[in-house]
């Protein structure tokens, strides 16, 4: 599998494509005016407390005040509440907590009223970034991300992430992290971690350590609410989160990142560092490595898969909903099961690409195309769960229930990902798909069509503006699908047809 990072600047943003054998998989926008990232943290000041949420709204800066439960707070929100006033005060400089003596753990079922007051600092971070009308959601169990493991003050307990299966592995780098953990944090073991040894989890730790005590320093004397520790950028945590042997190229347009770039692999991997590039081509860097088209024909509402079969994703505001559909798939398949089971297949990889790539949250329902025999259906599900191993967010899948209906949840953290791929529509008022959208939907007919040897002559019928775009100039999209199929296509424009009508006419 080759792996590889598309990085576009321009003044103000900032996009990052992540290709899997040259499909993309993930894309990511970050915006020079969001101040409020899933994994900053603040000092912030309490509003209002809710003793009926058994919650408490929290300032911290943005329009709406963020929400903080009380089962976010932490069993040792206590002891950091002590520590604020006594770094505040700026004549306690012993960050590290060493020496510092711990409060006992709240009640895992007390009440909000006996830990937060009105008006008083605590410090919070962000887990689910502004959505809607809704301002952020906040932990105060505060956690620190480096490459192998997560930092987590004012705990004492190491864990180890799940996907490690083996027991050995994890009692290994359990016995690793307590003999470097230093008193009065936690750790938490990232699945990266596999196999590492001591000096790199050492240095990651160091890293880590090294980011509290900045923030720590920055604690005295500062009004609230304040940011006193970023995340990341997104170049680095993505490269943080999801850097392997597969990558095998990283380019961007600017200079500047690039060597940002290089100097934060120089940290986590040194052997990848030759593989960041400048992108010094007079064509633009998503046209380049085909993204502006595949983001073209992945976000609309109709996603075209092989084979004629396509996707229908609707959004409400309380869930997403995906409809399977054959569409005008040949059927070579024994029986109609069959056909069913292999496009539910299909359609189930498409759909974990697609809830990754949209960053779709919340409740999904997908309707799959019915099949009867139940090894069919925990095929399906099988299958799907494999797919959606490869999403580092958090999701649960459950069965194929009797309608054929699959239910995800999967975890929420930042606004869904929304880009138009409509225009005006030339023909009346409104809009309709991007010619690069039907174009999809029509190649995909074609291979269909040519897949079968027995049809010898293909005409195609279009709207006259669509058929003027097919065949523009020299290297014409009608001339590259002769370089590929060996088969000259005869486009006809109809005036009477509507911008989106097209129709295949075969002579064999």
């Amino acid at each position: 599998m080759k792996t590889e990072l598309i990085i576009r600047s321009n003044s103000s943003d900032i996009d990052f494509a992540l290709l899997k054998d040259g499909k993309l998989i993930q894309l990511n926008k970050e915006t020079g005016d969001n101040k409020f990232s899933v994994g900053d943290i603040f000092l912030a000041k309490i509003g209002k407390v809710l003793p009926g949420l058994n919650a408490s709204f929290v300032n911290v800066g943005y329009p709406k005040d963020g929400f903080l439960h009380y089962h976010d707070l932490g069993a040792q929100v206590q002891s950091m509440n002590k520590f604020i006033k006594k770094v505040s005060t700026g004549r306690y400089k012993e960050f590290t907590l060493k020496n510092f003596r711990f409060e006992k753990d709240i009640n895992k079922d007390g009440s909000i009223n006996d830990v937060l007051k009105s008006g008083q600092n605590l410090l919070v971070q962000i887990v689910k970034e502004p959505i809607s009308t809704k301002g952020p959601r906040l932990s105060s169990e505060l956690s620190i991300a480096g490459r192998f493991l997560v930092l987590v003050p004012f705990s004492d307990r190491i864990s180890v992430s799940q996907k490690i299966a083996d027991p050995k592995e994890k009692e290994r780098l359990k016995r690793l992290a307590k003999s470097i953990k230093p008193k009065g944090f936690g750790v938490i073991l990232r699945t990266v971690a596999e196999n590492k040894k001591v000096a790199e989890l050492d240095k990651d730790l160091q890293n880590s350590l090294d980011r509290w005590k900045t923030m720590c320093k920055r604690i005295a004397n500062t009004n609230t609410p304040t940011k006193i520790l970023s995340e990341l950028n997104r170049a680095s945590s993505i490269l943080r989160d999801v850097m392997n042997d597969s990558f095998t190229n990283i380019v961007t347009n600017d200079e500047t990142l690039k060597v940002e770039i290089k100097e934060y692999l120089q940290e986590i991997y040194p052997e990848k560092e030759n593989i960041v590039r400048l992108h010094r081509s007079k064509v633009p860097i998503f046209e380049k490595y085909g993204i502006e088209r595949q983001i073209k024909t992945s976000f609309g509402k109709t996603v075209s898969m092989s084979r004629g079969a396509y996707l229908v994703i609707e959004h409400t505001e309380a869930l997403h909903v995906i409809d399977v559909n054959s569409g005008n798939r040949s059927n070579k398949a024994g029986s109609q099961e069959e056909t069913a089971l292999e496009v539910n297949l299909i359609a189930a990889t498409e759909i974990a690409r697609q809830l990754q790539l949209r960053d779709m949250g919340g409740i999904i329902v997908i309707d799959f195309i019915d099949m009867h025999e139940s090894k069919n259906r925990n095929k399906l599900y099988q299958h799907l769960k494999e797919q959606m191993s490869f999403d580092r967010t958090k999701h649960k899948i459950l069965p194929p229930s009797k309608f054929g209906l699959v239910q995800i949840t999967r975890q929420r953290v930042r606004p869904e990902l929304s880009i138009k791929t409509t225009e005006p529509n030339p023909n009346k008022n409104g809009e309709v798909e991007a010619p690069i959208v039907l174009l999809d939907k029509i190649e995909s007919d074609l291979d269909r069509i040519l897949s079968n040897p027995k049809n010898k002559k293909v005409m195609l019928n279009v709207h006259p503006f669509v058929a003027s775009y097919l065949t523009k100039g020299l290297s014409s999209i009608r001339f590259r699908w002769y370089l590929k199929h060996k088969k000259w296509i005869s486009i006809i424009p109809r005036d009477a047809y509507q911008y989106l009508h097209y129709k295949f006419k075969v002579r064999k």
